[in-house]
């Protein structure tokens, strides 16, 4: 019996070690905003500190208007690294694409400030085709950044048309089924997906099968994101960046850290040099 006891207490210890070098596993969160509702509530020290306790490294952010995410760059320019919205207020989301003053605003920040993407914007299906959308992808084209799509697979497709060259960040994998970023992934090798606000991929902290066969074929174009879109999101970042490290301690070491920093990490640097991010 005493043998017994001292065996489970080393196997649980030898558990415990390896959880926590689990926990220790850094993340890029690619998908965070903060708005300027955000910036009222949490400042930016505050939304700085959440970051770094929960073990994010790097953070790809946004915000409407983009005045959040210079205010979050300045106070950590280590960690932030700066996308470009292109909205003003959060009215902006539903009409942006139909509205030519927007193209003055994200000119004029592109001529202020120093951006890694352009992002995260919400175009759908045809929208693509539309002058502001257009325009703004050749803003993108112009200053080598990457595009942030909130879109389905029908807008990836046109935006590859316009810009064949493109660096595109699909979020939230479209919210679309496995077999179907499979099947876009597969088409288009200069497009990546995060995870962000969804969790059909994993259950239980394990990776669903459907998904770990995607993960498995591509495991260098998925990559970890919260998305902070209201500002109680931000108390999100903690609990997320456990779930996340759950569910990608049942993949392979080097699959999960792929997902966790490194896609992140490799894919911004096929853009312009900017903040955030050596080069």
């Amino acid at each position: 019996m005493r043998c017994l006891a001292v065996s489970l207490t080393v196997v649980m210890a030898v558990s415990a070690v390896a959880a926590t070098a689990q926990e220790r596993l850094p993340l890029f969160d690619a998908h965070v905003h903060y708005s300027h509702d955000a910036v009222e509530m949490i400042p930016p020290a505050a939304a700085v500190a959440i970051l770094r306790q929960a073990g994010v490294r790097k953070a790809l952010v946004s915000s409407s208007d983009d005045e959040g995410t210079q205010r979050l760059w300045r106070e950590a320019p280590d960690l932030i690294v700066p996308s470009l919205r292109p909205y003003r207020r959060r009215s902006d989301t539903a009409g942006w694409t139909n509205d030519p003053t927007i193209i003055a605003y994200v000119e004029d920040r592109l001529s202020r400030y120093r951006y890694r993407a352009l992002g995260e914007f919400h175009a759908f299906g045809s929208d693509i085709d539309k002058p502001v959308v257009q325009r703004m992808i050749a803003l993108a084209r112009h200053h080598k950044l990457m595009l942030r799509a909130h879109s389905d697979a029908d807008a990836i497709d046109r935006i590859f048309k316009s810009y064949p060259e493109a660096i595109v960040l699909w979020a939230h994998s479209g919210f679309d089924r496995p077999e179907r970023v499979r099947e876009m992934l597969h088409k288009y090798p200069n497009l990546w997906a995060d995870l962000a606000f969804r969790n059909d991929h994993a259950s239980g902290g394990v990776v669903a099968a459907d998904w770990k066969a995607v993960f498995e074929e591509f495991p260098d174009r998925f990559m970890v994101g919260t998305d902070t879109f209201t500002p109680e999101r931000w108390h999100y970042i903690g609990p997320h960046a456990d779930f996340s490290r759950r569910w990608l301690s049942s993949l392979p070491r080097d699959l999960a850290e792929r997902i966790a920093y490194r896609n992140a990490e490799a894919m911004l640097l096929k853009v312009a040099p900017g903040p955030g991010l050596q080069q």
